[in-house]
């Protein structure tokens, strides 16, 4: 059986398999998927039917110039063992064939099994069979196959010959899909895999007999040789290998002869926390802490794991690899910060060991470490060189046709057109989870289409049958394997990325095996603060180590207090600067809590927050003695190591026992909450509380259960928004540089960043072909645009102009030098055009018209003087018979310079068109710059662009309408009322500039301003 695991090789899902298995009363079934992707669901899935699961792969052998398609089933421990290493072998090679030497090493174990129908040549057959039956002797099997009961030509003459040589002989028929109905769509599948499209001898391919068959089909189709059937059963039967139970398998960190794991961790671990109190005396409590973790950790038998850990986040400090404080529960843990896996002091906010490893529900650790995300691969690099390239892997994941993905692998399959394609996906929206069906019964266009033609009909039903079938396989974002020894005695592996290996199962099937997984997660924010840090330095400020960033800076609350969040890492939107605002942080766990309460439920406790700690509400406690737990959020549960302390505090259990609760309470299982809360109930009576302040308490914990957030988790990311804060704050030109040149492409954020800088008075400076970048870099007191963010400028022609920069400057200072230099592989005139509109030229002191009028006669130059083999690039300049002179050009207008840099940067940069026109007016009294300062009724008088209109209808029916005007300094919501609106409604076009006069005023914490009068400028 060949199932929809082996990646559009078969349409069979276990799904329907199964049942359709148990109806035929199977005893046995094999899997003989050509890797052996699969294997795991399909035995488990088989065990719970109650049906024997045999494992088998499907190899193609070489054998002299020739490969036989083989069948190998495991048939004992060993087989199975052999068929990983076969599977793994096959899967590292390019052309996927297995060497006949390799055959003869895994044989031992496993049966043969070789179909008659794989052969056209009787002559090749028999050598063939006779070399197999030298190597597999008495398990070799010959399967005689009858597609759909059809006999195949030369059957009778196999049967003679096998039974003259004494090989046994067996039913067999290879199933590809379910049943006879499901050929098309599955040659569909095929054609999707092999790029084809659909053939007129697509319904007539020589697999059309490929189905399971029932069992009256398989009587039926055997009904002259019954013991064949007998002989299959048999064959199966003994097939006696199982994927096995495997306990932990950690990793081995290597230690000197005279310790041991454990004794190694104890003493770095100590050593660690010694260096972190930079040899003060550790306070007893924390020397208390650290011994109760190490004994669990090291009773957990995960003393090599947290080795493994600290030794790799060691070599990313050491080569300087960004690393983040600390992600989830791990964040808990004093050992982990002792060892400078996290940076973030578990004592010191509260947070619990038992939320990251309790001892009363032994799982494995899940230490998550963010990386820079440019350098994640060097970390990986080093651990398969430490720990041996074949004891580490990356995990595989598969991609699924999903509605979106099939309907268009389909459609191309059956030859539509692009116009085609284009509607059948606009009819299926970009939500997640939606199927094709759901998109049907919600679109009347869709039923429309599919009714007007018997072809659409016949793709959706296609399309229906495949779709959800895994479709590719990639690589997990984060996953790595390290095991003790090579992957291949327990998992099946496969050719990865950069010397890598990954395994042929994901996620789950590996955990199940008992190998440890850890995330080395890429995260986009550790790079910005890295390229922060680089730009200050090399802008001449100090180098930033991150770690000694004071948590209590006046400058960084001052900015998160009025919500100046824009590009700070979970704090940058709307609600959050809202929040911010609300709260008013004065201190670094106000941010903790503010990341922990913005999510759905909790958001209704921030006003709350927001009252007590400002003075405005008294902070109630549900019980004096839950203040010390709850003073820090103003009586408020905010984190799961809150409801975790209440219970060992209120009702006496264990720090284990009160995370067990936690778990279960979050579940809302009605018995297990019953239970709980008897147990809950009876310790606090215990503890001698009252029954009714037990029951409110339990309330409580079962209300907050769900909305608590992990405190560990909050604190974490709070380090990275508050670092980030800072560099803004302290830094704003490096900040907005590193920011920018991470938006490259998003003309939208790009324009937020420069309104706010510009907002802030950094100057921004035109690109340059001389002195940009591809990055967007701090230069004197503003920041250079980069070349990058030019529209239709290609990394091949920044990085030609980075190598000139540095060989031969010279040449940048005059288009003729620039086009022999660059040659016509990248003097192009469309991207000169792009460069030249941009203003990436305008240091040569040339109107923009007149570069324009020259690049022509430029691309002549180069022509005429390119470089030779002969003749190098500094000769041909030299060789120039007098240097050709610029055009001569009518002078670009201000409008059309600026019109142009729009469409060439997305926005206006050397000025602003309503910059321009403001020259003309003297009464004038705003920006939007200035609006923040003014107060609420205030008169203002402004000049913008339009940029959006919304009109809508009063309740009298009158229109009126809300208009978004942006200027050089951001934008603003005015408000045209009836009156106003009829007078200006023909002026109300993107683009349109408008002079405003009106009342300012706040809504829910934006600016808008109320228009009494608005006119036309004159426009430049």
């Amino acid at each position: 059986m060949y199932t929809s695991a082996d990646l559009l090789k078969s349409t069979i899902r276990l799904e329907q398999l199964i049942p359709f298995l148990q109806e035929q009363k199977t005893q046995a079934c094999a899997i003989v998927n050509t890797k052996l992707y699969g294997l795991l669901p399909f035995c488990k899935a088989l065990q719970q039917a109650s049906i024997h699961a045999v494992i088998g792969l499907s190899v193609n052998v070489q054998w002299h110039e020739k490969t036989i398609p083989l069948v190998l089933y495991a048939q004992t421990q060993e087989g199975y063992q052999q068929l990983l290493k076969i599977s793994s072998a096959i899967s590292i090679r390019q052309d996927e064939v297995l060497p006949w030497k390799w055959l003869e090493g895994y044989a031992a174990g496993c049966i043969a099994l070789l179909s008659t129908n794989d052969f056209a040549d009787l002559e090749d057959w028999h050598t063939a069979v006779t070399a197999l039956i030298q190597l597999f002797q008495q398990q070799l099997y010959v399967g005689i196959a009858r597609p759909d009961g059809v006999k195949t030509a030369n059957e009778e003459e196999i049967v003679i010959w096998c039974e003259e040589q004494s090989i046994p002989l067996v039913a067999t028929q290879s199933c590809y899909f379910l049943r006879p109905e499901d050929h098309f769509a599955y040659e569909v599948a095929r054609a999707i895999d092999t790029g084809d499209k659909l053939g007129n001898t697509m319904l007539t391919a020589d697999v059309q007999g490929y189905f399971a068959p029932t069992a009256d089909e398989w009587q039926n189709w055997f009904a002259d040789h019954p013991q064949w059937l007998e002989a299959s059963v048999q064959m199966l039967a003994s097939c006696k290998a199982v994927v096995p139970e495997m306990s932990v398998q950690m990793p081995k960190f290597p230690v000197p002869v005279d310790e041991t794991s454990e004794s190694l961790l104890m003493k770095e671990a100590f050593t660690g926390l010694e260096e972190r109190f930079q040899q003060m005396t550790i306070p007893t409590a924390y020397r208390e802490r650290l011994q109760y973790e190490l004994e669990i950790i090291c009773s957990m038998g995960f003393a090599d794991y947290f080795l493994v850990v600290a030794d790799f986040m060691r070599y990313a400090k050491e080569n300087r690899i960004l690393t983040g404080p600390g992600r989830g529960s791990s964040a808990g843990s004093l050992v982990a910060y002792s060892l400078a896996i996290t940076q973030v002091d578990p004592l010191a906010y509260g947070l619990l060991f038992e939320r990251f490893l309790n001892p009363e529900r032994i799982t494995l650790p899940d230490i998550d470490i963010d990386f820079v995300d440019s350098k994640r691969h060097q970390v990986i690099q080093y651990v398969a060189e430490k720990y041996g390239k074949a004891n580490v892997a990356q995990i595989i994941t598969f991609g699924t046709l999903s509605a979106k993905a099939v309907a268009r692998d389909v459609a191309r399959v059956f030859g539509f057109e692009a116009e085609t394609l284009e509607k059948i996906s606009k009819m299926i929206p970009n939500k997640p989870g939606i199927t094709l069906q759901r998109a049907m019964a919600d679109s009347h266009d869709f039923q429309n289409w599919l009714a007007a033609n018997e072809k659409h009909q016949r793709w959706f039903e296609v399309a229906l049958k495949l779709e959800g079938l895994p479709r590719n396989s990639s690589t997990h974002a984060a996953g790595i394997v390290i095991a003790p020894s090579p992957l291949v005695n327990t998992v099946p592996i496969e050719e990865g990325h950069d010397g890598i290996y990954s395994t042929q199962w994901p996620m789950g099937d590996i955990e199940a095996c008992g190998l440890v997984k850890m995330d080395f997660l890429g995260l986009r924010n550790l790079t910005i603060l890295e390229q922060i840090r680089w730009s200050i330095y090399k802008a001449g400020g100090p180098w930033i180590e991150f770690e000694r960033i004071p948590l209590h800076d006046e400058k960084t609350f001052q900015l998160l207090q009025k919500g100046d969040t824009l590009g700070i890492f979970q704090l940058e939107s709307d609600g959050m600067k809202q929040a911010l605002r609300d709260i008013h942080p004065t201190n670094f766990l106000d941010i903790v809590a503010i990341n922990a309460l913005y999510r759905p439920g909790p958001m209704d406790f921030i006003p709350v927050y927001a009252r007590r700690k400002a003075g405005k509400e008294m902070v109630t406690m549900p019980h004096p003695v839950l203040e010390p737990i709850l003073q820090e959020t103003f009586g408020v549960i905010v984190y799961q190591e809150q409801i975790i302390k209440i219970a060992s505090v209120l009702a006496g259990f264990t720090m284990g026992q009160a995370d067990l609760l936690r778990r279960a309470v979050s579940k809302k299982d009605r018995q297990v909450l019953e239970e709980q809360r008897a147990a809950f109930i009876q310790g606090a009576l215990q503890q001698g509380f009252d029954q009714q302040v037990a029951e409110e308490v339990y309330e409580l914990i079962v209300r907050f259960a769900d909305y608590g957030f992990p405190k560990s988790h909050a604190v974490a990311y709070s380090v990275i928004s508050y670092q980030m804060a800072y560099l803004k704050a302290h830094f704003p030109r490096s900040f907005y540089a590193a920011l920018l040149s991470n938006a490259t492409g998003n003309v939208d954020k790009i324009q937020q960043l420069v309104h706010e800088a510009k907002d802030k008075g950094i100057p921004f400076y035109p690109p340059s072909l001389k002195n940009s970048t591809k990055y967007f870099t701090v230069e004197n007191e503003g920041i250079r645009y980069s070349l990058s963010g030019i529209k239709g400028v290609p990394h091949t022609l920044i990085e030609k102009v980075n190598t000139l920069r540095q060989t031969s400057p010279e040449v940048l200072n005059n288009m003729f030098d620039l086009a022999v230099a660059l040659s016509a592989q990248h003097f192009k005139a469309k991207v000169m055009e792009a460069l030249i509109y941009a203003g990436a030229l305008d240091y040569l002191e040339k109107d923009r018209a007149v570069l324009l009028m020259t690049v022509d006669a430029a691309l002549k130059h180069a022509e005429l003087l390119r470089p030779t083999e002969d003749i190098d690039l500094a000769s041909a300049m030299t060789l120039s018979f007098g240097k050709p002179k610029y055009m001569q050009a009518e002078e670009m207008s201000q409008k059309e310079k600026l019109v142009h840099e729009k469409e060439s940067l997305g926005f206006y940069i050397s000025t602003h068109p309503v910059a321009q026109e403001r020259l003309h007016w003297h009464d004038v009294n705003s920006t939007c710059r200035e609006l923040k300062q003014l107060r609420d009724g205030s008169y203002v008088k402004m000049i913008g662009m339009i940029e959006e209109v919304k009109k809508i209808r009063t309740k009298k029916g009158e229109q009126m309408a809300f208009v978004q005007l942006q200027d050089e300094y951001g934008a603003v919501s005015i408000t045209l009322f009836p009156q106003v609106f009829q007078l200006v409604q023909d002026l109300l076009l993107e683009d349109e500039m408008l002079v405003i006069d009106g009342v300012l005023e706040r809504r829910f914490g934006k600016l808008q301003i109320k228009v009494k009068h608005a006119q036309a400028t004159k426009k430049i």
